[in-house]
């Protein structure tokens, strides 16, 4: 059990120094945010996500949450282990980030497809 709780400690560490360190992280949490807001406020238009909608964005929202914080973790690990310049490092680096664009590309189509009807439904009436 205490190498649980603390396995359970390092990791809350790890997600307070992407929250205190990283913007984008913040960033992403504010788009979150505003994501929850927007959907909750669907229903004083008497629209409402269902629960697999509710669903589908959460896992989108935590695809970028994970995709930034490892793309941070290996940016922070190529730094240390090789802080001088390389092209190689460079291009490792960029793919990362990278593969974070692809997830926040993602989950903007997926916030439209999802979002679209029900306000194309409160604009109809």
């Amino acid at each position: 059990m205490l190498k649980f709780y603390r396995s359970f400690r390092f990791a809350l560490n790890g997600l307070w120094l992407l929250l205190s360190t990283e913007r984008n992280f913040r960033i992403m949490g504010v788009v979150c945010i505003v994501v929850n807001i927007a959907g909750f406020s669907l229903d004083a238009f008497g629209e409402h996500l269902n629960r697999f909608e509710w669903a589908i964005i959460w896992a989108a929202m935590g695809l970028v949450f994970v995709s930034e914080g490892l793309n941070t973790a290996l940016e922070t690990t190529i730094d240390v282990l090789h802080p001088e310049k390389h092209p190689m490092i460079g291009r490792a680096k960029d793919m990362a980030a990278g593969a974070t664009l692809s997830a926040s590309i993602v989950s903007i189509i997926i916030g439209i497809y999802i979002f679209a009807p029900h306000v194309m439904s409160i604009l109809q009436n």
